[in-house]
């Protein structure tokens, strides 16, 4: 895969990770119907936990950005991408394009390993 290549597709998927973990933070109440309900019943308050996930999306958003060892963070961002499909069927008119942003995530952890 070519420099440029890489990193537009590392570019759109960190902002597909990026752009969440600013929403959780400015209108997290927008947010919370993704989660589903068994993490959403952990024992956290709503607030912690809306912010230990935009955590998470903000390291795998800049890690993927990074382009370090970026077959790890490309992994976890297509589970991540693929399970918020998986719980959330019941909106797939909205999540549909988690499932590209998955598969470029694959490429991008394929594309790795040449």
């Amino acid at each position: 895969m070519g420099k440029t290549s890489s990193l537009l597709l590392r570019v759109a998927l960190a902002f597909a990770f990026l752009y969440p973990a600013y929403g959780f933070w400015t209108n997290p109440n927008d947010w919370i119907g993704y989660i589903p309900e068994f993490a959403r019943n952990v024992g956290l308050s709503q607030g912690v936990l809306l912010m230990l996930i935009a955590g998470l999306h903000l390291i795998i958003g800049l890690w993927v950005l990074s382009g370090w060892r970026i077959f790890i963070p490309s992994i976890i961002a297509a589970v991540f991408l693929g399970s918020v499909v998986y719980f959330n069927q019941n909106q797939l008119d909205i999540v549909f394009r988690d499932i590209s942003l998955a598969l470029v995530a694959v490429a991008l952890a394929f594309g790795s390993r040449r």
